[in-house]
């Protein structure tokens, strides 16, 4: 019951806390593939999500994992391969977060691909349904989180949070699950790729149970990639609500960035997922290992110590 108290998270104020009563920064890894192995009729997901692979996270002193996912797998529509897709597909990302949290990690599950890439925003016409669906499965695991829309981009605020044409807006996204009785803390990605924050206080949905959390990815190739834009946008935000960088990466195979942006985030109380724990080339990933026992590449070498030597502070 002690490990369930520690993972079961809900907003208070600008952080997130546990049972307990502690407060939590999310550290931790993106695992890449039930987005888009589906929806290509080749499995499920790309490497292992077995408990060994797991425990190798574990080595790396994380405390979640950020599991992206495809609507058109879940929902079982769009053509996708009937032994890949609806209940087949559910049940195996039940079992995965089932797993995960068995070993003491926080689950954060993302929309990530409407149907064979990531669109501007959700569509109106399935994404909540998606939501719906997902929110009930989870209803009673308070050891995940939702992340609502990967990366939004090429739209207004006003979009962003009221849909417009055939895309759902995020107000729509938090309805659907609160509609059916999903009570975890929710991720809204912003503007621009979730690069930009500068509007989503303005343009934040309603949340009856003030769960909300935003969500800012990070790469050295953003527009916003320096300390001055940091503190212009993201900190004004950490302030109110919590902040997760739910991708966070280098695409030079080195961790100079990253060794940047970690320190400032913890100074900001800002939590941060490296992009992605799959063996890909640390170019075009970028990718933190190249071997699922967890070997790291060199830009996963700086991000593993840099979370390993904040155990304990």
């Amino acid at each position: 019951m002690r490990v369930l108290a520690a993972l079961a998270l809900v907003v208070s104020g600008n952080h997130l806390v546990n049972g307990t009563g502690k407060t939590v920064r999310l550290l931790g890894v993106n695992r890449s593939g039930l987005e888009y192995a589906c929806i290509q009729g080749w499995g499920f997901s790309d490497g292992p999500v077995d408990g060994a692979s797991i425990a190798a996270m574990k080595t790396w002193s994380i405390n979640a994992v950020r599991v992206p996912l495809n609507e058109s797998c879940w929902l079982g529509i769009n053509g996708v391969k009937t032994q890949y897709s609806g209940t087949a597909y559910r049940r195996f990302v039940q079992g995965y977060v089932a797993r995960l949290n068995a070993a003491g990690l926080v689950a954060i599950l993302d929309l990530h691909w409407n149907v064979s890439g990531q669109e501007q925003m959700p569509d109106a016409a399935h994404s909540p349904a998606f939501w719906s669906s997902v929110a009930r499965t989870f209803r009673g695991d308070r050891s995940v989180i939702f992340d609502l829309y990967n990366e939004p981009h090429d739209i207004t605020w006003k979009c962003w949070r009221d849909g417009c044409g055939r895309w759902a807006g995020m107000q729509q996204l938090v309805d659907a699950v609160r509609s059916v009785g999903g009570r975890q803390p929710l991720m809204l990605g912003g503007l621009a790729w979730s690069n930009d924050l500068s509007g989503w206080l303005r343009w934040r949905p309603r949340d009856p149970l003030h769960q909300l959390i935003a969500s800012f990815h990070l790469y050295n190739f953003n527009t916003c990639a320096a300390p001055a834009c940091w503190d212009a946008s993201v900190k004004p935000v950490a302030a109110v609500v919590p902040v997760v960088t739910g991708e966070l990466g280098e695409n030079d195979c080195a961790h100079g960035f990253v060794d940047t942006y970690m320190p400032w985030a913890d100074a900001a109380g800002i939590s941060y997922l490296g992009w992605t724990w799959d063996t890909w080339n640390c170019n075009s990933g970028p990718a933190l290992i190249t071997a699922y026992d967890g070997t790291p590449t060199a830009f996963g070498a700086g991000f593993r110590a840099h979370v390993v030597s904040l155990q304990g502070r």
